[in-house]
């Protein structure tokens, strides 16, 4: 199973069709789900922005110097562990690292929980982070910089909505992406990740089973053309990826023809059919630490770039255009509720527990546990199966 080079042919069809035109194309034979599913509205997405823009401000040095010291205290005195995902803020990050904690994708940062002998989890992500760790770990406390930090996939995807749809398909396996809530994860067959869903799926079609997929209709389309499953998918999508520009990609690759394109499956088709490389977050930064390449333009939220960076000082990393003029932007590509942790409400959720902490329905974690643990038993033994083979 490869995650490297987008299918041939969407390869064709991004040749004979450019743009806008191209990607409007390669939706149309997408199979999607016929629903109106709510949308993130611009005020609710604008007042993300600034939340966002607030929390993560850069600090004078003497402030965050302190703030810091007072986080590393109370991560102590509460017996906690900080967990940061990929796209939080670089202080975040970095004072993870320093303190012991972790920075990873969703799966491994719930895991990293789960194993970890720390009885509080101070988990900086998104909602469904934070949703997912407790699920794994219910006898721990968990704690975010920000609850108002949401997921469009997972705003895009309500429980209620999400039963009903699948109710009318019972026929299909219900397969749904990490990026949706602990209440939609309870209903369905399966959980998967970006870094496991093409060979979860590709099991699936192997037994004869049809999919119900939800909630990114980008990765799902991804995997149904890599794949050959019988797909329908979940019409949403994520808010940052979904605005890449194919133009804009390939006049900065003209500008930087010794640049690879590392691509999200998350992005639009045309996008994904630009690049040199197509795969999760983590998989990503692994594919740029194995490349010989000295310069790469990543089409994905910029704060992987923290790792990238510190892992490959040598090298270039540009972010992928989401505007069509093919200029290098950062900052539009940012994702608001990712900003939302920042070190100021990071001290203050240790500091109050009671009013940042994720609480999961042990009747909805109950069953949520069963669709992931079925994931998490897959991947260990397609990884045992590898290491027995090698």
């Amino acid at each position: 199973m490869r995650c490297q080079c987008p299918s041939a042919p969407l390869r064709a069809l991004s040749s004979t069709l450019s743009g806008a035109e191209g990607c409007a194309a390669a939706e149309r034979i997408m199979n999607l789900l016929n629903i109106q599913f709510p949308q993130v509205d611009a005020a609710r997405l604008a007042q993300a922005h600034r939340d966002g823009a607030e929390a993560s401000a850069p600090l004078p040095t003497e402030e965050q110097a302190l703030l810091t010291a007072e986080i590393t205290a109370l991560l102590r005195e509460k017996n906690a562990v900080l967990i940061a995902h990929y796209y939080t803020p670089e202080a975040v990050q970095e004072l993870a690292e320093q303190t012991g904690g972790c920075v990873a994708d969703s799966l491994e940062m719930a895991r990293f929980g789960r194993d970890h002998a720390a009885q509080t989890l101070a988990v900086a992500g998104v909602r469904f982070m934070g949703e997912t760790a407790k699920i794994l770990s219910p006898d721990k406390q968990v704690l975010m910089p920000s609850l108002q930090a949401e997921c469009s996939l997972d705003l895009n995807c309500p429980a209620e909505l999400f039963r009903e749809a699948r109710q009318q398909h019972p026929e299909r396996a219900a397969v749904v992406y990490a990026n949706t809530s602990a209440a939609v994860k309870a209903e369905a067959d399966w959980v998967v990740t970006s870094s496991n869903a093409l060979k979860i799926v590709a099991h699936l079609k192997q037994e004869g089973r049809k999919i119900f997929w939800a909630s990114d209709r980008f990765l799902g389309s991804y995997i149904q053309r890599e794949t050959g499953a019988d797909m329908l998918l979940w019409p949403g999508s994520c808010i940052v990826h979904e605005q890449f520009k194919a133009d804009g990609l390939r006049r900065l690759k003209e500008r930087h023809p010794e640049a690879e394109v590392l691509v999200h499956p998350e992005s639009p088709p045309d996008v994904i059919s630009l690049a040199d490389y197509v795969g999760s977050t983590s998989n990503l930064l692994n594919a740029a630490k194995r490349s010989t390449a000295p310069a790469f333009i990543v089409a994905t939220e910029p704060g992987i770039f923290y790792k990238m960076r510190q892992a490959m000082p040598d090298k270039l990393f540009l972010s992928a255009p989401q505007a069509g003029e093919g200029a290098a932007c950062e900052s539009c590509a940012r994702c608001p509720w990712m900003a939302m942790n920042g070190l100021r409400n990071l001290r203050a959720a240790l500091k109050d527990g009671a009013a940042n902490e994720i609480h999961v329905a042990e009747s909805v974690r109950v069953r949520a546990a069963a669709s992931i643990k079925r994931m998490m038993d897959f991947s260990f033994a397609a990884t045992a199966a590898t290491c027995t083979a090698a």
